[in-house]
């Protein structure tokens, strides 16, 4: 499975938390992530805390995978005074490219404590499988 990565991203991450700023549709904030393969699938991961699942957007386009969540502020009273706000807010993005070999018509996703799994089959025709061999089962004898 190939990744996209952008190496100016954990970049923006560190400004963004410096300077108080949130994802916006036209630019999102990085959305952390695990991958790897469990058995005949791929299992992708992203931490999503405090995200509703209407506010996810999950796409595949050939073999690109776009994963989009919006946190949005909880409302609060008028005259509330906020004394510390560290969670961010704002959009969430991240892209996957996926190898040919898995099944991206079979994609199953969950949604379980803030924490979203894709769940990607391989593909059976990239799975390993024994090749018969035919032919005569008598040898030839060669004559000279």
């Amino acid at each position: 499975m190939l990744m996209r990565t952008d190496p100016f991203r954990e970049m923006d991450r560190i400004v963004q938390q410096l300077s108080g700023t949130s994802g916006t549709w036209s630019k999102p904030s990085v959305m952390p992530m695990d991958a790897y393969r469990e058995g005949d699938e791929y299992v992708i991961a992203f931490d999503l805390p405090g995200v509703s699942t209407e506010a996810v957007d999950i796409d595949v386009e050939r073999n690109m995978l776009t994963v989009k969540a919006e946190r949005r502020p909880v409302a609060k009273a008028d005259p509330v005074k906020v004394e510390l706000s560290e969670r961010p807010l704002g959009v969430f993005s991240r892209q996957v490219v996926l190898a040919d070999t898995l099944d991206t018509e079979r994609i199953e996703a969950h949604y379980d404590a803030g924490v979203l799994t894709l769940r990607i089959p391989i593909a059976e025709r990239a799975k390993p499988r024994k090749i018969v061999i035919g032919g005569e089962s008598a040898r030839k004898q060669i004559s000279g």
